[in-house]
């Protein structure tokens, strides 16, 4: 049962990895994004890494992480994403992370941080930064 859900994830990550043509994609990740910025407890992610909450880290949207150049949609730990660095800002702060994760609930460009990393731009006890602007490095 367990190899039918799997092989069945699989094919709807590829598919969803197919719906951005990758010139486009490739273009888009080159600029500034902007989207919210939210934190969660880490562990192993997507990319095969296990990291603990004082990591600056961040998963990547389920649309950019799929879709991301490269990526061929059949093994996350093989996503080129996989341990890109990025900066992000909010308030006139800033954080350098990694990508090592996915975010299922998170928009294209939203990022949800690493305790730490999420630190370093407010109060965990905002919870949901609107507004954060990032690049990647």
């Amino acid at each position: 049962m367990f190899a039918k859900l799997f092989a069945v994830a699989t094919l709807a990550l590829a598919a969803s990895a197919a719906t951005i043509p990758a010139e486009k994609r490739s273009a888009d990740i080159a600029g500034s994004h902007s989207g919210d910025g939210t934190y969660y407890g880490t562990g192993l992610g997507a990319c095969g890494i296990t990291n603990s909450d004082s990591d600056y880290i961040a998963a990547a949207s389920h649309v950019l992480f799929d879709s991301f150049p490269g990526y061929n949609g059949v093994n996350p730990n093989s996503n080129p994403i996989c341990g890109k660095r990025a900066t992000a800002n909010y308030n006139g702060k800033s954080v350098s992370f990694a990508i090592t994760d996915r975010c299922v609930g998170c928009a294209e460009w939203d990022l949800d941080f690493s305790p730490a990393a999420f630190q370093q731009l407010a109060s965990e006890d905002l919870g949901r930064l609107h507004g954060v602007t990032w690049t990647f490095d």
